[in-house]
């Protein structure tokens, strides 16, 4: 039985999420087929709640069922409380993405209980990160351990894994979170992005583990959070787009022309302002190239074209690192997880018709 204080703490989850769904005490009372009273209660606490309201609670405020029952961890990129009267889009957002940070945690630390996954510890640039500059260096840094020069990185979620950054693809509105927790680093980047976008935003959140979150004191205690925040946005885009791949397109001058930059934007599967905004640090063009550039956002075919009409998938229909998906699927096979639990893991990257054949029963997890 759950003491009072638990009571209190599962209420005030339920609270922040109907905030975060901005609804009213009345309308969720409405949809749960209750007296706004009892929503009234459950939230102070003073009234608990059995299993079947919870499970009506987590579909009608779509949020998993777990996240009532564990506490989130203490580290967090969102630190105010969510309240009705200070509640913003960009507060809903940002605490929908808390949640799915919160979930993917504990899904992963499952599968290490269970035995089957092992986490590779988060890396971390060994030298002082002070400006841009240094930030760029620790991008050349991560290049450079992974050996991949000044390619295109092809699967940065495997880039992000062999780092020790778990990244999830999730379907909460936003752009991006990721914390640490003990030994664990994971980021969830939402899919409502587009593709350049989405993978500029894993690159961001690797940055933060990578040269230090930004609550620590490596860029300098007197650093704004806009300064930081551009610190690790120049990690994130020497990451995705080198300054020396420039030299690939650019013509006898050192200039390069925008279809030259719409291949670089293919073949590197950047956003366009990224891509542009490389351009001006490479020198290829100068600031009123780029002011004009940025207007002329390349089309999809733009971009097929320029790579041959190959498709170019990353961070779309795959959802999760390949270690972890290897893990799910065992885990399943031995029969330590259901097959729905087995596709809840996988957030859509599979259905259940995907997983392997095997004899026995699923057990009841």
């Amino acid at each position: 039985m759950k003491e009072p204080g638990e009571w209190a703490d599962i209420g005030e989850r339920v609270r922040e999420c109907r905030v975060a769904a901005d609804m009213s005490q009345e309308q969720l009372a409405s949809a749960l087929k209750l007296d706004r009273t009892m929503i009234a209660k459950i939230e102070r606490g003073v009234r608990r709640v059995d299993a079947l309201e919870l499970s009506r609670l987590s579909t009608v405020l779509r949020v998993p069922l777990n996240y009532f029952l564990t506490p989130p961890p203490q580290v967090v990129s969102r630190r105010t409380e969510l309240a009705e009267d200070t509640a913003t889009d960009a507060a809903r957002q940002s605490f929908g993405m808390e949640i799915a940070l919160s979930t993917w945690l504990d899904d992963i630390r499952q599968l290490v209980e269970l035995g089957e996954y092992a986490p590779p510890r988060g890396e971390k640039y060994p030298e002082a990160i002070e400006d841009v500059r240094s930030a760029r260096r620790a991008a050349h840094w991560v290049r450079a351990r992974l050996a991949l020069e000044t390619g295109p990185i092809n699967s940065l979620m495997s880039v992000c894994e062999r780092l020790g950054q778990l990244v999830a693809v999730v379907e909460a509105p936003g752009d991006g979170a990721s914390l640490i927790d003990g030994d664990l680093a994971v980021a969830v980047v939402s899919k409502a992005g587009e593709p350049g976008r989405r993978r500029s935003t894993a690159a961001h959140e690797l940055g933060h583990m990578i040269i230090g979150d930004e609550y620590s004191s490596d860029m300098g205690i007197h650093a704004s959070r806009d300064e930081r925040e551009a610190i690790i946005d120049a990690f994130s885009a020497e990451l995705l787009l080198p300054v020396e791949a420039f030299g690939t397109v650019t013509r006898s001058d050192g200039r390069a022309t925008r279809e030259d930059l719409v291949v670089l934007a293919a073949r590197f599967r950047t956003s366009w302002s990224l891509t542009v905004r490389q351009a001006v640090e490479a020198q290829a063009i100068d600031r009123g190239a780029a002011k004009e550039m940025r207007r002329r956002n390349p089309t999809r075919a733009e971009l097929m074209e320029a790579v041959g009409w190959t498709p170019q998938p990353d961070l779309e229909t795959v959802r999760v690192p390949p270690g972890y998906a290897h893990a799910v699927v065992e885990s399943y096979k031995k029969s330590l997880i259901t097959a729905h639990r087995a596709v809840e893991l996988m957030r859509g990257q599979i259905v259940a018709a995907d997983l392997p054949l095997r004899d026995d029963a699923d057990p009841e997890l």
